[in-house]
């Protein structure tokens, strides 16, 4: 297939190639037919990725912040490393899709194959959409008229905030698409329509929509004019979808309003506010979210769980339903707001006549492939030269952290990159085209059957890890999994039984998960150093791991399997190979129920006893401050203390012939660990011995069990 996507480094606009997406459970498939530019929204996104790395920070002066905070705990060079990596990463464009449904996901109903749908899918000629951001296309209209009807939902939801009543007066500041879109919307609800707008063509629009007009840049007085347009009394409510750094539509808003009157911003505005304005009016103010409800929700968007009408009239998917017949019935008329056409692969002149034309409203792109070319589900890249008898390595997952982590250290550890595999394609053919592998690709099956591919890094969501794990090594595929190994006792007993057969006749695949602080230099130094050490150890490790909300998929039992799972699972390993001996007992804690925090396993406390007499607490926090430094190590032991501060220096304590070990870049150790692991794969002998990575996920399987049952 082929997709739009933007550099946020550089705003440079291009179509890629990359692998057709998988239909997934609760998910469509859909052949593009059309797609609309939102002038508003991408002409934005377009401006910011062009303009410096200052300007970029002025207009986002939380992420600064941000910045500054990461600069203060993991240094200067880790955090510049991980700004490139953001900034490096393609955007996809796009939310206004119109095509073909050619394929539906278990547990979809009322959509099929061949029925015309509506999405919120990206600018590609294959999408992967799930069915609650779709809506079939009535007969009556086409598919060029329906590609309007994601971004009116936007002004419809605005709409629905503002609860407007038959003859009500409404202002709408900012005719640009949305606030057109809005107009028609107002004036099918029964109310009288102010449109201003700086742009006499956009305002003849809306003239011919049914609105009088104010243009400010004509000498005309926006306050005066929606006075007069209310017969003095006020107007009944203003809804502003202009995208402005001014406060001046908030401010002018507030002066025009009738006393209770409503502000809805759709749009993007200053918000500098004068209490004095909304306080003796009683205004009411309130950002309206997108399409509708639902939007954000993870159990509705991804999870396919649907409001109960009874209780949530419009969701975002009823709100698109609602825009179709509007448009089918002619109350929402559109063809008048189609700017200019494309076709698809002219993208980037569309994009150049979008940032050049400030008046352009709706740059709509046709798609005329035919669809045995879009459904590839392999990209081929030349170049890439393999040597036999060396790991020849696929990838499985190129999320975040794979993409700026876990690929960069495989590749510095001179591993052959012969294929990256996702489900949706397009985060697999940018890893693929920049990293140097040989294919990117949707097809697991063709991974797993590949004589050539001798290795499997697996870093896909922690629900797939234990099948994907067993189904490789069942293949006879050397694994690296990123923790955790499994996130239930099924899980991990699958990858045992997978492990026991695979090497029945003895040699047999290298399995090592991703526990790269086993190998940070502080931790290699620490180690070194308490061999020469013969008493127990005492350890205290402490993660200020940040809060995380509750419906975040890593705190899903099901899918993320916790963060003790998922997370302090390093730790639990970290501590068994600091002690050098087998777990015997564990114990933990959580915080207690109470209305004042969220409560989840992520603020806890977890103590290990070891064979050898040590123990260890590990104290997982989700609770503490984002500027303490997040990972602090101590060990006590024959009157003498190691403290590793948040993987920047190594310190000892009473220790003779040794005060400190610092780096000038934080290193959590996944360099070291990824050439550990193709060195294992070359050599026959494991990173880490296979006893303890099945100890250490039946013990951090354990702490889980006990913190549940509180």
């Amino acid at each position: 297939m082929k997709q739009i996507v933007q550099q946020l480094d550089s705003g440079v606009t291009s179509i890629i190639e990359a692998p057709a997406p998988n239909v997934t459970s609760g998910t469509v498939l859909i052949r593009t037919t059309h797609s609309l530019i939102s002038a508003g929204t991408e002409r934005m996104l377009v401006g910011f990725g062009k303009a410096s790395l200052l300007t970029k920070a002025r207009q986002q002066p939380e992420r600064v912040k941000d910045v500054l905070g990461k600069i203060r705990t993991d240094g200067l060079l880790a955090t510049v490393d991980a700004v490139r990596s953001k900034l490096g990463q393609p955007l996809p464009l796009g939310y206004c899709n119109v095509g073909e449904v050619i394929a539906v996901g278990s547990s979809v109903t009322g959509l099929k194959p061949g029925d015309r749908v509506v999405s919120n899918g990206p600018h590609a000629d294959i999408v992967r959409v799930p069915s609650n951001l779709c809506a079939k296309i009535p007969d009556g209209v086409d598919d060029e008229a329906a590609v309007f009807v994601v971004v009116a939902s936007i002004g419809l939801q605005g709409i629905r905030l503002a609860e407007p009543t038959l003859g009500e007066s409404f202002v709408v500041t900012g005719a640009g698409l949305i606030g057109l879109l809005t107009i028609q919307l107002l004036r099918a609800q029964g109310c009288r329509v102010l449109a201003i707008d700086f742009d006499d063509a956009k305002l003849e629009l809306a003239r011919g929509f049914g609105a009088e007009i104010c243009n400010p840049a004509n000498g005309q007085d926006p306050i005066a004019a929606g006075l007069g347009f209310s017969r003095g009394r006020g107007v009944d409510g203003v809804i502003i979808t202009a995208s402005t750094k001014s406060n001046d539509p908030v401010t002018q808003a507030a002066q025009m309003c009738r006393k209770r009157g409503r502000i809805v911003l759709v749009g993007v505005t200053g918000l500098t506010l004068n209490r004095a304005d909304f306080y003796e009016k009683e205004l009411s103010f309130q950002v309206s979210c997108s399409y509708g409800p639902g939007r954000y929700d993870p159990e509705y968007e991804e999870g396919g769980r649907d409001y109960p009408l009874g209780f949530v009239r419009w969701t975002e998917k009823r709100n698109f339903e609602a825009i179709l017949d509007l448009i089918d019935s002619g109350d929402l008329e559109v063809s008048a707001l189609v700017t200019r056409r494309f076709a698809f692969e002219q993208a980037e002149s569309a994009y150049a006549a979008l940032t050049e034309d400030n008046g352009a409203l709706g740059l709509v792109l046709n798609y005329g492939s035919p669809l045995d070319a879009r459904m590839t589900t392999t990209t081929r890249y030349p170049g890439a030269i393999f040597t036999p008898g060396l790991s020849s390595v696929a990838v499985i997952g190129a999320g975040n952290y794979a993409s700026r982590v876990l690929i960069p250290a495989f590749k510095k550890a001179g591993a052959q990159l012969d294929t990256v595999v996702t489900s949706g394609g397009l985060s697999s053919a940018i890893a693929g085209k920049r990293d140097g592998f040989a294919a990117a690709t949707t097809d697991l099956t063709s991974v797993m059957d590949n004589a050539q591919v001798n290795t499997v890094v697996i870093a896909t969501r922690h629900d797939s890890h234990a099948k994907l794990v067993a189904d490789a090594l069942v293949h006879g595929k050397h694994v690296f999994v990123e923790k955790p190994l499994a996130i239930d006792r099924d899980g991990l007993a699958c990858v045992e039984r997978a492990f026991a057969t695979a090497h029945a006749d003895g040699a047999g695949p290298q399995l090592m998960v991703g526990f790269n602080r086993r190998f940070a230099p502080q931790v290699v130094k620490m180690k070194s150093l308490l061999a020469q050490v013969a008493e127990p150890k005492s350890f205290v490790m402490v993660m200020n791991a940040g809060a995380i909300p509750a419906k975040h998929w890593t705190q899903d039992l099901a899918i993320g399997g916790g963060r003790i799972i998922g997370e302090a699972c390093h730790f639990i390993d970290l501590m068994r190979f600091l002690a050098g001996s087998p777990i015997v007992a564990v114990s933990a804690r959580r915080m207690g129920d109470t209305s004042r925090v969220e409560v989840v396993e992520d603020k806890a406390s977890i103590t290990l006893a070891f064979e050898d007499g040590s123990f260890g607490t590990i104290m997982y926090l989700a609770n503490g401050a984002a500027t303490f430094p997040k990972e602090r190590i101590e060990v006590f032991t024959a009157g003498r203390v190691l403290q590793i501060d948040n993987f920047r220096r190594l310190s000892g304590f009473g220790w003779p012939g040794f005060r400190s070990m610092r780096q000038f870049r934080q290193d959590k150790g996944q360099a070291a660990a990824a050439s550990a692991f193709i060195a294992a794969v070359e050599s026959g002998e494991p990173a880490i011995p296979t006893a303890e990575i099945f100890e250490v996920a039946r013990a951090t399987l354990d702490v889980a069990d006990i913190l549940r049952r509180q």
